[in-house]
């Protein structure tokens, strides 16, 4: 019996760099809420600057121009973490296949979010833009995950852990996720909660168009019951965990949804709802990953894991 060995501590370091761009991107979009929720949207008028005469905020914009100015610097913090998990990526030797092109995405997502957060400031908060740009928000979320699920899994083929039919009602389940996300941002653009006093909503009847999304909210917990039974028929003990998961989310975040409408919208539940938002895609894509799996190829060490591992002789 050999003795113990551990993986390298480049390795660990990785993973808890890419998890920890999990949690940054998911926190900027809660900060960014409640930049709406206070009416600090235009707080700084203008884009890349505060104001025509300053990168930052200033006495005159008050606590409107700070809120805002602070969210801005919150981007940079987030994009720091992406830039230590792009090094991260480009330190390891051997270099693992997968993770750069993810890197790179969710480190290039992140300006590109903050241009069209500028764009929503510069069109004096366009409800259109200003969904756009939670979208975008989403986006990197996802690719964030990916990464993060990239590091912590081996480099042979993905094999298959549930029948075909199951996978492909796990794809439809997350494709329903994420139309549920395009239609609650036009929920929002039709609300109160503009980000200004004086800025535009969408146009549309905010009662219709809750309906449209809570119908959809429906058929998404449907399906992912319809999926937390099927794991269990077949016996996917790991693809059952992750559904019942995402059911508890997305029943928590139906009844905030609920309870936030009937009482006129209050900007703490808001704000929930959008954390809510970001579980709802990180639950859903934790079900599409546990439908497949990556086995080791090759020496056991390519395999980057925490724990330590035993090799026998």
């Amino acid at each position: 019996m050999k003795p113990s060995v551990r993986f390298p501590a480049s390795a660990s370091l990785l993973r808890r760099l890419a998890y920890a761009s999990i949690i940054a991107n998911v926190a900027i979009v809660v900060t960014g809420g409640a930049v709406r929720l206070t009416a600090s949207g235009l707080g700084c008028p203008t884009w890349p600057r505060c104001t025509d005469g300053s990168y930052v905020t200033t006495p005159e914009m008050g606590a409107h121009g700070v809120i805002e100015f602070g969210n801005r610097l919150l981007t940079f913090a987030v994009g720091i973490i992406a830039l230590a998990v792009l090094l991260a990526v480009l330190a390891q030797r051997p270099r693992r296949r997968g993770l750069l092109p993810l890197a790179l995405a969710v480190f290039l997502g992140i300006p590109a979010q903050a241009v069209i957060g500028g764009i929503t400031v510069l069109t004096n908060l366009n409800p259109w833009v200003v969904g756009l740009h939670f979208l975008a928000s989403m986006l990197v979320i996802a690719a964030a995950y990916a990464l993060w699920r990239r590091t912590v899994e081996p480099d042979g083929p993905t094999t298959p852990t549930v029948p075909a039919p199951l996978r492909t009602l796990a794809l439809l389940t997350t494709l329903v996720s994420a139309a549920v996300l395009v239609v609650g941002t036009w929920v929002t653009g039709s609300g109160p909660h503009a980000g200004d006093q004086g800025a535009a909503r969408n146009g549309l009847a905010p009662e219709a168009i809750s309906q449209v999304h809570a119908d959809g909210v429906f058929l998404l917990v449907g399906l992912s019951v319809a999926l937390l039974f099927a794991f269990r028929a077949v016996g996917a003990a790991r693809a059952a965990r992750a559904a019942a998961v995402l059911v508890a989310v997305e029943l928590g975040q139906g009844l905030i949804g609920f309870v936030q409408y009937f009482t006129h919208l209050p900007a703490v539940l808001v704000a929930a709802h959008m954390l809510g938002s970001c579980l709802v895609l990180l639950a859903s894509l934790a079900v599409l990953w546990s439908t497949r799996e990556r086995r080791p190829v090759g020496p056991a060490m390519e395999f980057v894991r925490e724990q330590p591992v035993s090799a026998t002789a």
